[in-house]
């Protein structure tokens, strides 16, 4: 694995995402409880920063149209959105994050 610090976990808000450059990727660092996640910070139905939406019951909405994706498996939960976005491996050291970019969790190449 390839990780890289993302942020501190202090920074990731209980309700909502962070927006973090990883590499060349942007993504989207949430929490659900104890658990941290890192997905791509792009809805698969339009070109919006999911980092900007709620994170509530293990997904975060698209605060655009309100799809939600699941923060386990990228997959929408409702519509609009089909398709998946994708979610990346991460570890918490020391209270911080890292997340590994240069591999997915879920099979879905960052767009």
């Amino acid at each position: 694995m390839s990780l890289e610090r993302a942020c501190s976990l202090d920074e990731v808000p209980a309700d909502e995402g962070l927006a973090v450059q990883v590499g060349d990727v942007t993504v989207v660092v949430a929490r659900d409880g104890d658990d941290v996640y890192a997905l791509q910070d792009l809805c698969s139905h339009a070109a919006v920063a999911l980092s900007e939406g709620e994170v509530a019951g293990g997904v975060i909405e698209c605060w655009l149209h309100g799809s939600c994706f699941d923060l386990r498996s990228g997959k929408p939960t409702g519509l609009p959105a089909t398709e998946p976005v994708s979610t990346f491996p991460v570890e918490v050291r020391d209270g911080d994050v890292y997340v590994d970019v240069a591999s997915t969790l879920n099979g879905v190449t960052p767009s």
